[in-house]
């Protein structure tokens, strides 16, 4: 993670359409440098909760997320919650680390933390902004979209060159594009 520099932040209000707001840090960029995901304050400068601590920016990365969310992608994630402990226990965990980092900056006396987490799958911009951010091995079903999006055509250009392959990422590829 970065400070935002004035450049950061200019090309974050072109990608966003506006300015952005409660930007504490760049929490990653695309392989050519270019900011994607920000860390953004739990309460924005004029007082509103924000809880959504990383926040995607990058327009290729938040197309493919819809893209992702219209196939279907979010459903077939939140069956196999519901049908795998292992998994779920998983997410859990992603959610609980996603909410005390959050925490750790400034509470909202809140357990929500987005995305859906813990229980189900709501948002995948959320998901993929947390995997990005974190790496691979935090947040199983983010690591699953940034691999989906790998594989649909992002790797190496929005997607890290060696993000990790996922069996039901493929999976889903096959059924995405029907």
């Amino acid at each position: 993670m970065t400070a935002p520099t004035d450049q950061d932040l200019a090309i974050i209000a072109e990608q966003l359409g506006r300015a952005p707001r409660g930007v504490l840090a760049i929490a990653y960029r695309t392989p050519d440098g270019i900011p994607a995901v920000v860390k953004t304050a739990p309460r924005l400068p004029d007082g509103t909760p924000f809880p959504t601590l990383y926040y995607l920016t990058d327009p290729r990365l938040t197309a493919e997320a819809s893209r992702q969310e219209s196939a279907g992608v979010m459903r077939e994630m939140t069956e196999r919650l519901a049908a795998d402990q292992e998994l779920a226990a998983a997410y859990r965990a992603a959610h609980e680390s996603y909410l005390a980092e959050r925490d750790e900056i400034e509470s909202l006396g809140t357990d929500f933390t987005g995305g859906g987490m813990p229980e189900r799958v709501k948002c995948l911009h959320v998901l993929i902004a947390h995997a990005l951010a974190k790496g691979p091995g935090v947040n199983p079903l983010g690591d699953e979209a940034v691999a989906l999006a790998a594989e649909h055509g992002l790797r190496g250009t929005a997607i890290p060159a060696d993000w990790p392959a996922h069996p039901t990422a493929r999976e889903n590829l096959e059924h995405s594009d029907e």
